[in-house]
């Protein structure tokens, strides 16, 4: 779903390095491979969450960092990542952090306790924040001709999809079938064919690209901290909620004078950007926090075993990919603002539906229930995504996109946060906590939702 945010290698065919053969197929499926691999860990550990809180312990807060970890390291180093692939290129950029990963995978797999796990999945996310740029920046720079280019990178997109369909029945599958290690084993052979079939591709020419080192420390920060005060409590909530203010402060201050800022304020005037960031985190906010805690639902509340909560989720995801399709013809035809906010107003009535269930629910009427959330997201994204590359020029729009899908992980990440905090209790006092979130969620994507018709309504210009 995310795309590169630096122009130089996602803005069009970067010519590789001369004297080398290659083969744009297996560049295409290398890259492809590596995106749905990272983008698969997003969501595969939600249904292994219980047996990995029964082995290791933790608590809830435990199981918070598990996806969080792997999530905010992911989001925050995206914003800088583009520009470090530049700067080594784009194959060697792919391969070290395919390299990383698969390591990475491995000690979560072996992790003997839960801080090796959390660690783990921390240098997890470092390693998936370079794959991302790097296999578009491949894909891109496979195929000079721009028809097959574009091709090429719709296929790309769409492992990214079809690994978000995939992660809940995988996860479940492979902790009934083997244990909650096998999700990241499993990572092992997957990533060693993404480095074969990186063998083939083109060496990337090194590019002079900026970094704002102090921008993006200051980013790291703010975000750990506020995770840390959404997630823990005490004496330590409250330190981390002073760190993430004064650390967001200098963020904002670093921004608005460096002259290669990693996020441009400057992009928050254009009111159509702006819209579009705020809709794509209403959406994260709202579809990875329904997963974080439908996920848990199944299991602890209804009592299904980790398979059956992960085929619960196959009715739901198993449309995304034909309904990311649909968003781009809808776009294509209609323009993309009208797709983006009959998304909105879709994924407004799935939240409301998931008011319904509680401890009795049947778990097949759940399931069906949450078709329309996913419907909703599926459509927004792409469309809303398609609107921030309309509304602004070519030399900054791969940026703008950057940005958006970052800013769409970090809230994909604070909503499992909020929603663990909710969730703590058992039974009555789990499904309390449950609507508590996702009445939250619902208000939100209402509240932007009308921002957005407001906004488009105005015409093209705003």
């Amino acid at each position: 779903m995310p795309t590169d945010r630096r122009k130089p290698t996602a803005g069009g065919a970067e010519p590789p390095e001369p004297g080398r053969r290659s083969s744009p197929g297996l560049t295409l499926a290398a890259a492809l491979l590596g995106f749905a691999l990272i983008t698969l860990d997003a969501s595969v550990v939600n249904v292994a969450l219980p047996a990995i809180g029964s082995e290791l312990g933790g608590g809830m807060a435990g199981l918070q960092w598990v996806v969080d970890a792997y999530t905010l390291a992911f989001a925050a180093l995206m914003l800088s990542t583009g520009a470090f692939a530049d700067r080594i290129g784009a194959a060697r950029a792919y391969a070290l952090g395919t390299v990383v990963f698969v390591l990475a995978s491995a000690a979560c797999g072996f992790a003997p306790g839960l801080g090796v796990l959390i660690g783990a999945r921390v240098v997890q996310g470092t390693a998936a924040a370079v794959v991302l740029p790097a296999s578009l920046a491949l894909v891109r720079q496979a195929y000079a001709d721009p028809a097959r280019r574009a091709r090429a990178v719709a296929l790309w997109a769409a492992g990214g999809s079809v690994a978000v369909a995939l992660g809940p029945v995988a996860g479940g599958a492979l902790t009934t079938a083997w244990d909650w290690r096998g999700i990241f084993f499993i990572n092992l052979p997957l990533g060693l064919a993404a480095l074969v079939l990186t063998a083939r591709a083109p060496r990337s020419r090194r590019r002079p690209a900026p970094l704002d080192l102090p921008g993006q420390l200051t980013a790291v920060v703010a975000l750990a901290a506020l995770a840390f005060a959404v997630i823990e409590s005490g004496p330590v909530r409250v330190v981390a909620g002073v760190v993430a203010l004064l650390s967001g402060a200098a963020f904002l201050m670093i921004e608005s004078r460096v002259a290669h800022p990693v996020v441009p304020l400057g992009l928050f005037r254009t009111p159509t950007v702006a819209v579009a960031v705020a809709a794509g985190a209403a959406a994260s906010v709202a579809f990875y926090g329904v997963i974080f805690v439908f996920s848990l639902y199944f299991q602890r509340v209804r009592g299904e075993s980790a398979l059956m909560a992960g085929l619960m989720f196959l009715p739901m995801t198993a449309l995304i990919p034909v309904t990311n399709v649909l968003s781009g013809r809808l776009s294509a035809r209609y323009g993309p603002r009208r797709p983006m906010l009959l998304g909105q107003l879709l994924a407004l009535a799935g939240l409301l539906l998931l008011l319904v269930p509680d401890a009795g629910t049947p778990p097949l009427l759940v399931s069906f229930l949450l078709i329309p959330l996913a419907l909703g997201c599926a459509l927004t994204i792409p469309a809303l995504t398609a609107t921030v590359m309309e509304s602004l020029p070519q030399d900054r729009a791969g940026l703008a996109a950057g940005v958006l899908n970052a800013a769409r992980q970090v809230a994909g990440a604070l909503s499992v946060a909020v929603c663990g905090a909710l969730v703590s209790g058992d039974g009555a006092g789990f499904v309390a906590g449950m609507r508590v979130g996702v009445g939250g969620a619902a208000v939100l994507m209402g509240l932007v939702g009308g921002w957005a018709g407001l906004r488009f309504a105005r015409g093209p210009g705003v």
